[in-house]
């Protein structure tokens, strides 16, 4: 999806309806700054909000996400095309978060082994030297428990019993049993718990 374009097309319907950035905002109950990012294309309108702005625009949901008005000939093309372009920026979100966890891992763990490096052989074996191990590994906990919620917010985790795609609340996930990227899961599908593998959606 074209942003710019899209918010190009809001502002261009905004003033055929004879509406300011405010007089739009006001009817959709958020701030005007809101409309001016969209117009700008540095962001999109939330699902929470689309079909109202649709309504008071009098456009379609197809019309906004195109950025254009669409007609009924081009209807189909234009949806198949609208639905490639969502699926490539749904895999590219996901592998941006996957890489994203992936270096919070890494850095992570490094972090953690030069702490534990320098607590045992720069600092003198005594309190402060205690102090200082359990502190590292607190501190390590914080990312690991952020590059879970990345994880979860990726993909699904697929039953081994049924082939079911899992999608964990984060507390379930974070409460199940872990080899890795297997998480041990009940299935809503089949009712067993069964070591569930991670598996992102393309």
């Amino acid at each position: 999806m074209d942003q710019v374009k899209i918010g190009c097309f809001i502002a261009e319907c905004r003033k055929a309806k004879n509406l300011t950035q405010m007089q739009l905002a006001e009817e959709l109950n958020i701030t005007d700054r809101a409309v001016s990012k969209w117009e700008n294309g540095r962001s999109m309108p939330d699902t929470s909000v689309m079909l109202d702005l649709c309504h008071i625009l009098d456009i379609s949901i197809n019309d906004l996400l195109n950025g254009e008005k669409i007609s009924m000939e081009n209807n189909d093309q234009k949806n198949e095309q609208l639905l490639l372009d969502m699926a490539k920026e749904v895999e590219q979100k996901n592998k941006t978060i996957w890489t994203n966890m992936w270096v919070i891992m890494g850095a992570s763990i490094t972090a953690l082994f030069a702490g534990i490096f320098v607590a045992r052989f720069l600092i003198p074996e005594g309190i402060w030297q205690l102090v200082t191990i359990l502190g590292v590994c607190i501190v390590f906990l914080i990312p690991c428990f952020y590059a879970l919620k990345l994880e979860v917010s990726v993909g699904a985790y697929k039953c081994k019993n049924c082939g079911c795609e899992i999608v964990p609340t984060y507390k379930e996930a974070k409460n199940a049993m872990h080899m890795g990227f297997t998480r041990y899961l009940k299935c809503p599908n089949c009712n067993k718990r069964t070591w569930c593998k991670k598996v992102i959606k393309k």
